[in-house]
């Protein structure tokens, strides 16, 4: 049986939830399209969400590994196709850390392509009516360095492993009386479904 890994982060910036933790708690241990799902928190922090998720993935040996962060402010689920050699830091991260205008890597390639199939996960999410779009940028926050470090690592280490970065909504509870949109975490569960099966099912060269 295959196994796929997937994290998501610690709430960040002030947060007491980030629906990308919520999401991977429910998913735990479940065993979907002959696979098994294998989850892990990481640190909302430079440096460190990169080693714990390299650490993880040697432990568990995975086949895919599926990142997830938090876009609050997101009205659909994006799925990231491009991971940039840029950290440019809006906010510090949990331990206080803001690199502004520093490579994730020193001297790597500007930029690494997902390997998961990001328009067949797209297309499935939305043939199923739930609000999805690819994005073209991770942003510059710890999430793209985790995305750039983790496609880094496996390219380099000529690593048979499929891998990508996803951002979901915020939560309901998360932006009460502020007008932003949010996903419910039921929903946020079944698109993961979907996207796991997706990716089992589809090569990287059907996007």
């Amino acid at each position: 049986m295959g196994k796929v890994f997937i994290t998501g982060f610690e709430p960040f910036d002030g947060d007491r939830q980030n629906s990308s933790l919520e999401l991977i708690q429910k998913l735990s241990g479940e065993k979907l399209a002959g696979a098994c799902i294998v989850t892990k928190a990481l640190p909302c922090v430079f440096g460190e969400a990169l080693d714990v998720l390299l650490q993880e993935i040697n432990h568990v040996q995975p086949n895919v590994v599926i990142c997830l962060g938090q876009l609050k402010g997101a009205a659909e689920i994006t799925i990231e196709r491009v991971a940039l050699n840029l950290i440019d830091a809006r906010i510090p991260d949990n331990k206080g850390n803001q690199p502004i205008d520093v490579p994730v890597i020193k001297r790597g390639p500007v930029a690494y392509w997902s390997s998961l199939p990001v328009k067949a996960i797209t297309n499935e999410l939305q043939r199923n009516r739930i609000p999805a779009k690819v994005s073209q940028s991770a942003g510059t926050y710890v999430c793209n360095s985790v995305f750039y470090g983790l496609m880094h690592t496996l390219i380099t280490q000529n690593r048979s492993i499929r891998a990508g970065f996803i951002h979901l909504p915020a939560l309901p509870e998360q932006v009460v009386g502020s007008g932003l949109p949010s996903m419910h975490l039921d929903l946020l569960v079944k698109a993961m479904r979907i996207v796991i099966q997706t990716v089992l099912s589809h090569g990287e060269d059907d996007q």
